[in-house]
């Protein structure tokens, strides 16, 4: 979600080598410029190229580090309303020599949205399997990562495609059916009850809102400044309607358990990661795969939330090296610093 960007607070005066006066008020002014600079300076410094490739008249937007070696190239799929670069603070710590894909999901940021996509998790697994084709990149058998949405899709992925993927990360996914609700799920319920579709929880249209959802993510409690939740909201809101359509179909019939439909269709090594004070997507997620996926492993994080990738990007990294090496005997042990 936006919590790197909240990060981004702490570190840009050093990082940026900008005055903290000027770089607030520049923010206020430009909120959106400069998120795409934090963006654009991360992704050089971390060696991390931006690419185009078009399926017919769809475009796919990715970005990328390395290139196909004897090892599985890595997959990243990121969550609602996110983009690409969420998975900055996680490649920080993983090895260059791993060839690595972040691709923006339908919809968001530089992949194309249309009113005629079909935003289903079945449609997204099929745009995705475009994106693969278009790059080759099944041309021998890739490690899937997801996270959230996109560990849903990537889940599902893996079951329809199983002979383009070696081995799956999913990190907190959506997509299963749990016996009772949390919080989180029923305020949803309460509000499709009522049509209330202007007040999903995961779009927010106030700094209010905002502040909210940075604390249903995390766990981690921020302080973030008024003003700059309010620009946080700025960069979000032309793209709520889009938001809005995005989460109604995802969470449809048609889509809402699609994971838990196909779980036990999936058959290559997985690990299954959770924070376990996740308020968004119950824990319990974890024990429901891990007795359908009979070749996985669970991995639970202390004082974790949702937004797994961001509040703890290099027990993360770590995780998903350590995985891929006891799968495919590679040496990617190196020290993660």
């Amino acid at each position: 979600m936006d919590l790197d960007v909240v990060n981004m607070f702490v570190i840009a005066g050093g990082t940026l080598a900008l005055p903290i006066l000027a770089f607030v008020a520049s923010f206020l002014l430009w909120p959106s410029a400069l998120i795409r600079i934090y963006y654009w300076y991360w992704r050089r410094t971390l060696g991390m190229q931006v690419r185009y490739v078009r399926h017919e008249d769809y475009q796919f937007c990715y970005s990328f580090r390395g290139r196909p070696s004897h090892k599985p190239s890595v997959l990243m799929l990121h969550g609602f309303s996110a983009h690409k670069d969420m998975w900055l603070s996680m490649v920080k710590f993983l090895p260059k020599n791993l060839h690595l894909v972040c691709v923006d999901m339908p919809g968001h940021e530089g992949t194309t949205r249309s009113s005629l996509d079909d935003l289903s998790i079945d449609g997204q697994v099929k745009r995705i399997h475009q994106f693969v084709e278009c790059l080759k990149l099944n041309k021998k058998p890739f490690h899937l990562v997801g996270t959230s949405m996109g560990g849903h899709v990537a889940g599902v992925y893996a079951a329809h495609y199983p002979s383009d993927v070696c081995s799956l990360s999913l990190v907190c996914p959506a997509g299963l059916q749990y016996s009772t609700d949390n919080k989180f799920v029923q305020r949803l319920k309460e509000l499709q009850e009522s049509a209330a579709v202007e007040k999903i929880p995961l779009i927010p249209t106030t700094p209010e809102e905002m502040s909210e959802m940075l604390q249903l993510c995390s766990y981690v409690r921020f302080k973030v400044p008024q003003q700059i939740l309010q620009g946080l909201v700025d960069v979000r809101i032309p793209h709520n309607t889009f938001y809005r359509k995005l989460f109604l179909e995802i969470v449809s019939e048609k889509s809402r358990y699609s994971l838990h439909q196909n779980m036990d269709k999936i058959k290559v090594p997985t690990q299954i990661i959770w924070g376990k004070q996740d308020q968004v997507l119950d824990v319990s997620g974890a024990d429901v795969l891990a007795k359908s996926i009979a070749n996985s492993q669970v991995e639970l994080l202390e004082n974790c939330g949702h937004s797994v990738v961001m509040e703890r990007p290099r027990k993360t990294a770590k995780l998903l090296v350590d995985f891929l090496a006891s799968v495919h005997n590679t040496d990617n042990s190196k020290k993660l610093d």
